[in-house]
């Protein structure tokens, strides 16, 4: 029998080992899994009683995992962003943005960031994303001269932004495997996905502007309205748009009424811009935007300005459908899952575009992502629950706690741990490899002690390392040397690009990641806020 250190060093190595010469992180766990067992129990235990002894702890650490409802949800968003990836959703959103932002330095830059939220917030997927936006916005930055760094580091750094922004894979992994609130971590992680977003967004306009040649601008097109006049066509296009779901709230509040649902009942929430006390303020906002159309903009500026921006209305609907029904109460993330592909499905067929080439498609692409999911997610979780029966958690607790190190001390630690397993390993793994020894250690810590600005409470712990982790997975997607949004990119750029001009260009981004991720950790409150 092999002593706990000596094991845990064993699987250390040879987990990188194994990697290393091309193992899929899957088999390498599972076989780890067994290695692990079989150098800690004798034999005759491991297989003297078929069903019972530690063998048949691995296969019920499976079964747990892949019986869990809410996985459901993982395929059904890749099928979703599958099928938005192959559609023109997000061609159109791209243009109509592109219309708005053409003539400011580094516009399509910008345009390039802002896309990649709102698909973030319509998918939570990261490899379509660094490739929609490779086909679609790298040949036109490179095209009108833009800096080649700058141009890669904001597909990419952009297109990972699904990591962070609700509804993210990463975070329903999470609270998955560490049993806490998925829709609390989406609640938590909206405003630090965000900051990330603003901080690349910033930092796009203030370079564009001290260096001006990083991002020429494009050449006026005749008849395009400009400043004021282009300005008053947005504010009719937001106008109209406002028109249209103050209507809808207006039909819902007053159905809601009629029916007597929103009557204020001791233990149930009121339904959000449900209740009789929300139809004032809802009329007030449709008399606003009927003002704001007839004698403010015009209804010609209006019409153009409606013309110009459409492209936007499906993904506002897709993002209000999925977390307008998660944050509304109204289902759970399974089921806003399956509405958000009903929905782009149905928005598909709507504008002719849903053909059955690209419903095939997407569910092949979705079985071959999930497979990879779901076999690294049963070689990690054999291994996580193999290491657990050897005892290893509570040997890396003691050996960490047994340091002496001050709170934020460990929680540094644990954040290098975290930067360097994501340069080498899949966040599925890391996610279920390592949270369940390193969240019971932080749980214990001294909730007062958690932050430098402001402290975390204890009850919102879990929540706050598992942005805190998201953040980290955020970095591991620009990492070198196995950074995949620097291979998804590769996948579609020109062949002029190598990789090392895509992890050059990911340098300046990469320091806005840990920025934040300092954020985070030095003031613990900005995850909480909404909470």
């Amino acid at each position: 029998m092999v002593d706990i250190g000596t094991l845990s060093l064993i699987i250390l190595l040879a987990m990188f080992a194994l990697l290393a010469i091309g193992m899929p992180l899957g088999f390498a766990s599972a076989f780890l899994a067994v290695v692990t067992l079989a150098l800690k129990f004798p034999p005759d235990l491991l297989f003297g009683t078929f069903g019972r002894g530690p063998l048949s702890v691995l296969g019920q650490a499976v079964y747990r995992q892949m019986t869990n409802y809410v996985l459901i949800s993982v395929p059904l968003f890749i099928f979703m962003a599958a099928m938005l990836e192959r559609s023109g959703i997000a061609r159109d959103m791209y243009s109509s943005l592109n219309v708005w932002l053409s003539q400011v330095r580094g516009g399509i830059a910008i345009v390039t960031s802002i896309m990649a939220v709102i698909m973030a917030a319509m998918s939570g997927i990261i490899g379509g994303e660094v490739v929609l936006l490779g086909l679609i916005a790298l040949p036109q930055m490179l095209r009108l001269g833009y800096d080649r760094n700058l141009a890669i580091g904001t597909i990419c750094a952009s297109g990972s932004l699904g990591t962070m922004i609700p509804p993210s894979i990463v975070l329903i992994f999470y609270g998955l495997v560490t049993e806490t609130s998925i829709k609390a971590l989406f609640t938590a992680s909206f405003l630090p996905g965000f900051m990330l977003a603003s901080f690349f967004l910033i930092y796009i306009v203030v370079r564009t502007q001290l260096n001006p040649s990083l991002a020429p601008l494009p050449a006026p097109v005749p008849g395009e309205p400009r400043g004021s006049e282009k300005g008053l066509m947005f504010l009719g296009f937001l106008s109209r748009f406002t028109l249209w779901l103050a209507g809808v709230l207006m039909a819902r509040a007053l159905f809601f009424t009629v029916t007597g649902e929103n009557t204020i009942r001791e233990g149930l929430d009121p339904i959000p811009l449900g209740m009789v006390s929300d139809i004032p303020w809802i009329a007030g906002t449709f008399v606003l935007a009927l003002i704001l159309i007839f004698f403010v903009v015009g209804r010609e500026r209006t019409n153009r300005g409606w013309a110009m921006g459409k492209g936007l209305i499906a993904p506002i609907v897709v993002i209000g459908v999925v977390l307008g029904s998660i944050y509304g109460g109204i289902t759970g993330i399974t089921e806003a899952a399956g509405m958000g592909v009903i929905a782009v499905f149905v928005i598909g067929m709507l504008r002719r575009e849903m053909t059955f080439d690209i419903v095939w498609d997407s569910l092949i692409r979705t079985l071959k992502s999930t497979g990879t999911i779901i076999w690294v997610t049963i070689g990690a979780a054999a291994l996580a629950a193999a290491y657990t029966l050897v005892g290893g958690p509570t040997y890396v607790a003691n050996l960490i706690v047994g340091a002496d190190m001050p709170t934020m001390g460990i929680i540094l630690v644990m954040m290098v741990v975290f930067l360097i397993m994501g340069m080498f390993m899949d966040w599925v793994g890391i996610v279920l490899l390592i949270m369940p020894v390193f969240l019971p250690i932080v749980v214990r810590l001294p909730a007062e002690e958690i932050g430098f600005l402001g402290s975390v409470d204890a009850r919102y712990i879990p929540i706050w390392f598992g942005v805190v982790f998201c953040m980290n997975m955020q970095v591991s997607f620009l990492s070198p040397p196995f950074g995949p949004a620097a291979f998804y990119l590769k996948s579609v750029a020109p062949p002029e690009i190598s990789l090392t001009d895509i992890f050059r260009g990911f340098l300046p981004f990469i320091a806005l990641q840990l920025l934040a991720l300092a954020v985070l950790l030095a003031w613990p409150p900005i995850v909480t806020i909404f909470l």
